[in-house]
């Protein structure tokens, strides 16, 4: 049975990349590996018609999905319209995944306390193990 990784994808291409590379590096990553590429939709990505609202519309989403065929890895991709923290711990759950990649971003205390981290907020909420890539 495939080890199956879930990798939330926001919207900056280097930081979906390494995310990507980071798996691809896995070993025997080709064979035994299924990978979900997920895309929080957000502000005015929600208020587009249903039918638009893909995930492959992200060029991050397709950046990382690259780098992940290009090594053979089977790629999904999947899109949660709740707050991306809690939408990428529920899909965690339900899509019954191994693992979780992100990817952390460098901020102040002051950020943190304002704006909150989603990465923060999985790794507290998440069963599963959780991957921080530094972009």
């Amino acid at each position: 049975m495939a080890y199956r990784i879930l990798i939330p994808v926001g919207g900056e291409n280097k930081r979906a990349e390494k995310q990507a590379e980071y798996v691809t590096r896995l070993p025997s990553a080709a064979e035994e590996l299924s990978v979900t590429l997920v895309h929080a939709l957000t502000g005015s990505e929600k208020d587009v018609p249903a039918q638009m609202q893909q995930p492959d519309r992200s060029e991050a989403v397709r950046a990382a999905k690259r780098v992940l065929e290009d090594a053979g890895i089977d790629v999904n991709t999947q899109g949660v319209s709740s707050p991306p923290a809690k939408g990428i711990v529920l899909l965690a759950e339900e899509g019954d995944f191994d693992e979780i990649v992100l990817s952390g971003k460098k901020r102040s205390p002051t950020q943190k306390a304002i704006l909150g981290s989603v990465t923060q907020s999985v790794i507290l909420e998440a069963d599963i193990p959780v991957t921080v890539i530094s972009a």
